[in-house]
């Protein structure tokens, strides 16, 4: 029971780690002029996202440093994320 549980978590954090993924493609796309932000629907897709992860990724931006046009904070989202993965992951196949 317990182990479906964890797993069901472990499904989750991997749907998030895609978003975030998706997110800092976008943000690239956009800073490079490849996506225009004036497209109504890359607009709408960047601030569902942006609603979704800013409060993930709101902590991380005030404690690292700025680093200029690119953001690593998604990057110390998707590390953390993983850490957390690998921690649950004996849980769901060993009790």
């Amino acid at each position: 029971m317990l182990g479906g549980l964890f797993n069901a978590l472990i499904y989750l954090i991997q749907v998030l780690q895609t978003i975030i993924l998706v997110q800092f493609v976008l943000a690239l796309l956009i800073n490079f002029n490849v996506v225009n932000m004036s497209n109504d629907f890359v607009a709408a897709i960047w601030r569902a996202l942006n609603a979704l992860l800013d409060p993930l990724l709101a902590p991380i931006r005030r404690i690292m440093p700025n680093t200029g046009a690119i953001d690593f904070s998604p990057m110390v989202l998707l590390i953390g994320l993983t850490v957390i993965v690998k921690l649950l992951e004996p849980m769901v196949y060993y009790g």
